[in-house]
């Protein structure tokens, strides 16, 4: 099963729970239970300027990835501000409010499982409380004590950037296996959010995909969903060929075959989450094994 969609900033509307609650807060809901997914809501969020969001908690975990703007989010009695490729994981029963600043504001929101909307019960709350909001000051990256927030950098993309050392006074995150590029026949993913940052029920990372790179045919036992920010890209979903670029989206079911190309001269590049996150193993089954089992076997298709 899968679902894809696009991108519309012109379809985003009012939360229902959010009524009353907010102002100037919009939203594009691109997958959710009702397309087909019970582990998570992603979105597309919105904040005029001086838009704000009173102090909420809810009983699933989400993660925000800011695609321009500034956000304040206010967490714990700490302002966090969040400019454009920062994203921040907010962990279950967590109060936090949000507000623009110094103009709109647009980002991904990912949340898991995904959101009660059919009234059964409830799983967003408002405390009441005033919030109390303190400087914002944007997450220092190699401060022990952020817990919960990432800055995306292109250049962590870069293998002939990354197999120089470090300078040790980047203002980033110090090197090591918890923050490694991971990369494959032309394929290049870099984590934002998981365990690491305290999500517990999803990732987010960035995917690039150089020319002539591709991810033969394969399906997970946990969904995924790509949102496409970059170049031209070939799909074949289920048996059924699809190109997608950017504004693009694509949800992946569980067992959904699912494979990409990049045919062109150019980058590709995406945002993909998962729900639940991925076991320790087994996290993918490719096609062309098991084909290529059934052969040797003897087995007809």
């Amino acid at each position: 099963m899968y679902y894809a969609t696009k991108i519309d900033d012109s379809t985003a509307g009012i939360p229902s729970a959010l009524e009353g609650h907010s102002f100037g807060y919009r939203r594009q809901v691109l997958v959710n239970r009702a397309t087909g997914s019970p582990h998570m809501s992603l979105s597309v969020g919105h904040l005029d300027p001086d838009g704000y969001l009173d102090p909420a908690l809810h009983s699933f975990e989400f993660s925000i990835y800011v695609f321009s703007g500034s956000l304040a989010i206010t967490t714990l009695g700490q302002t966090t501000l969040l400019d454009t490729d920062h994203a921040i994981a907010v962990p279950i029963g967590t109060v936090y409010s949000l507000r623009a600043v110094d103009g709109p504001v647009r980002w991904l929101h990912m949340a898991s499982p995904a959101e009660i909307d059919d009234g059964r019960r409830q799983d967003t709350f408002f405390t009441g409380e005033t919030s109390v909001e303190s400087t914002p000051t944007l997450p220092d990256m190699r401060d022990p004590r952020n817990q919960n927030a990432v800055r995306f950098d292109s250049d962590s993309m870069d293998l002939r950037k990354l197999a120089g050392g470090a300078d040790v006074n980047a203002a980033t995150v110090s090197p090591s296996m918890a923050t490694a590029l991971l990369a494959y026949s032309g394929i290049s993913v870099k984590m934002l959010i998981d365990q690491q940052r305290g999500a517990q029920l999803h990732t987010m990372f960035v995917v690039d995909y150089q020319p002539t790179a591709i991810a033969h045919p394969h399906d997970h036992p946990f969904e995924e969903a790509y949102v496409f920010v970059e170049g031209e890209v070939h799909a074949l979903v289920d048996g059924t060929p699809m190109v997608f670029h950017p504004g693009d989206v694509l949800w992946s079911g569980v067992g959904a075959d699912h494979g990409f190309e990049n045919r062109g001269s150019g980058l590709v590049r995406w945002i993909e989450v998962q729900a639940p996150q991925p076991p320790a193993r087994h996290s993918y089954r490719f096609s062309r094994e098991w084909e290529h089992l059934a052969a040797k076997l003897g087995h007809s298709h």
